[in-house]
């Protein structure tokens, strides 16, 4: 049976910011928005101190299963992304067995359903086993739901044969979702190549790593009319060849994720071989702290702040967590042996207040835009909007509450926010009308 939920007196932000109201949700959708309801629920939340958005759609997770849940479950990725105010995602392929097939495709949506948490899209692999040789079955996948192909992790390095690819992709009418990294440049590098990683004498990954297949993808694009998306853009000159592409009527949109907005390779901690555990560091013997490994690293302070100018201006239309768990023993290897990546779900929107809208960078309105408007846009979804009819999916949260992340609802937590003071915390997330997350 459907929960009846009335929200009293809360503010709704969406494209703007609405007069205070009260929300009225009945079998899964939102009845009625109003001025003092006067109806019977079997729950009230009191929102007076509250904000009402649209539930978040991050289009860039890695939930892990099949194959490594020993990093994160559908279950428990789900869950995270509850905790954070997410009631859609979009699960990249990179799983083992690799998603490049149906089969795969409808284990994944069927296990979210059974979870009965959020909405979970499945994302289909470019190649088969992801290994850049032969188109995967994408006919077959979209068949069984893909809005989209990634190569995620990696990049096709054949050229002929990705434009194979976003040719099949532009006749069926998905994405591609592009991970921009031409591997043969990056040559063993685990961090920025900058003045802080020779301090560290650690090797570097230059910009023209990421730089190079920007270009070479968003050419073949235009070549072939598909609708492409560049994940983590994080650099300078990505930002400045997806502007010119736009201007050009390239079918090319970008994201950028909450620590390429909030870091710099400056804030890699080095961790001497005396500290401990009680130090909060994640391994005592590594030479740099691995929750700050990702890819692509962190980057400058000209790149954050050039990245942070595209969101300002409408560059960068949308921001994804690239949410990638990985377990406490992998990230306590040295640096140069640790997988790249972070959790990111349960920080994310506190992050965007904290590095973006209390700085005046972008208003909250803004904000939420690229956080659930305009990825709904992108796939065509009917979510993204809080109105009457419309499915209730939102998050409630207080923008003002200040928390400190400590622990986390995924399985992993290598974050690098763990400790930081962030400002708007999650206090209901409610997916098809169901509260799947109560603080």
């Amino acid at each position: 049976m459907k929960q009846t939920i009335l929200i009293r007196d809360v503010q709704l932000v969406q494209g703007g910011i609405s007069p205070r109201c009260d929300m009225l949700i009945q079998d899964g959708v939102i009845a009625k928005l109003g001025k003092d309801l006067n109806e019977s629920a079997h729950f009230v939340i009191d929102g007076s101190r509250l904000t009402a958005l649209p539930g978040l759609f991050d289009m860039h997770v890695h939930l892990r299963d099949p194959g490594f849940e020993e990093k994160e479950t559908i279950e428990t990725g789900c869950r995270a992304a509850a905790h954070g105010g997410y009631t859609t995602i979009l699960a990249m392929p990179n799983t083992k067995p690799v998603v490049d097939n149906p089969d795969v495709v409808n284990y994944v949506h069927n296990k979210a359903k059974t979870v009965g948490l959020v909405n979970v899209l499945q994302v289909g692999a470019v190649t088969k086993n992801q290994e850049g040789k032969e188109l995967a079955d994408i006919e077959g996948m979209v068949k069984a739901g893909i809005p989209a192909i990634s190569e995620d992790g990696k990049s096709v390095m054949n050229a002929q044969l990705y434009r194979e690819a976003m040719e099949k992709a532009a006749k069926l009418g998905i994405v591609v979702l592009a991970h921009c990294e031409d591997k043969n440049l990056v040559n063993g590098g685990v961090m920025n190549e900058d003045e802080h990683a020779r301090e560290l004498g650690l090797k570097g990954i230059t910009n023209s790593v990421e730089d190079i297949i920007v270009a070479r993808d968003i050419m073949l694009s235009h070549d072939t009319g598909a609708k492409l998306h560049l994940c983590h853009c994080s650099t300078e000159d990505s930002v400045m060849m997806v502007d010119l592409a736009k201007q050009k009527n390239v079918k090319v949109t970008a994201e950028v994720c909450p620590h390429h907005f909030t870091l710099t390779s400056d804030d890699i901690r080095k961790i001497a071989p005396e500290m401990d555990v009680e130090k909060n560091v994640i391994a005592a013997d590594a030479d740099a702290d691995t929750n700050f490994k990702m890819n692509p690293p962190l980057r400058t302070e000209n790149d954050r702040l050039a990245i942070i100018e595209g969101l300002k201006d409408g560059t960068i239309a949308l921001i994804a967590t690239d949410h990638a768990p990985h377990s406490t023993e992998e990230k306590s290897r040295p640096i140069t042996q640790t997988p790249s990546g972070i959790i990111g779900l349960e920080t994310s929107l506190a992050l965007g207040i904290t590095s973006l809208v209390r700085p005046g960078h972008l208003t909250l309105s803004q904000l939420i835009e690229k956080m659930t408007i305009n990825p709904a846009s992108l796939y065509h979804l009917p979510c993204g909007s809080v109105a009457e009819g419309k499915s209730a999916d939102l998050v409630l949260f207080d923008p003002n509450e200040k928390w400190i992340p400590e622990t986390y609802a995924s399985k992993s937590s290598n974050s690098p926010f763990t400790g930081w003071e962030l400002y708007g915390k999650v206090k209901y997330t409610i997916c098809d009308g169901k509260i799947v997350y109560k603080d």
